[in-house]
């Protein structure tokens, strides 16, 4: 099982898919300072699987290399990262002061 993540732009979504079959996707608001994760979905069928993951890691990396801050109000990504404390330094409540 192969799972890779792209961000679709303009969906405004990081999409999962697994061997070629859309597995799942991750929505996001993007400002220049800061990055809403609201909602994030797994099929069903691909539940377990660690499409989950992958997908909060390819959001949290890319909000990194942009230097964004991360404002997680999707329980599973807010949830991930709490697990993975290597993350935590993005959170909007560990950064200074941001402004849009």
């Amino acid at each position: 099982m192969t799972v890779t993540v792209h961000d679709a732009e303009a969906e405004n979504r990081f999409e999962a898919r697994v061997d070629g079959a859309p597995a799942g996707f991750a929505e996001y608001i993007r400002s220049d300072r800061l990055v809403v994760y609201p909602h994030t979905v797994v099929e069903p069928a691909f539940e377990g699987q660690g499409v989950g993951s992958a997908l909060a890691r390819a959001a949290l990396d890319d909000a990194r290399e942009r230097g964004l801050a991360v404002l997680a109000t999707c329980p599973f990504i807010k949830g991930w990262m709490l697990r993975h404390p290597a993350y935590t330094d993005l959170a909007y409540e560990n950064r200074s002061r941001v402004s849009d």
